[in-house]
């Protein structure tokens, strides 16, 4: 079995656009996907933490933060 795992970040115009937009888009990299062989096999939200960057003697230091992202997860071969 292979596996594959694809970021996912929807965009999403406030001024003009609905969720609909979002559905759209996850619906095309699914498309996208199958049409080579792949199939869905789930939409997984997977935390991290992103270490500081202490900078150059504390100069331009950037804090650690957590972090969310979506990855939508295909699965190709024989079960």
């Amino acid at each position: 079995m292979e596996y594959k795992v694809v970021p996912f970040t929807a965009t999403l115009n406030q001024k003009n656009e609905t969720t609909a937009a979002v559905a759209i888009q996850l619906e095309n990299l699914i498309k996208q996907f199958t049409n080579q062989g792949w199939e869905y096999i789930r939409l997984e939200s997977v935390s991290t933490y992103v270490q500081p960057d202490p900078g150059c003697f504390g100069l331009g230091s950037k804090p650690g933060y957590l972090a969310s992202y979506q990855m939508v997860v295909f699965s190709k071969g024989v079960i």
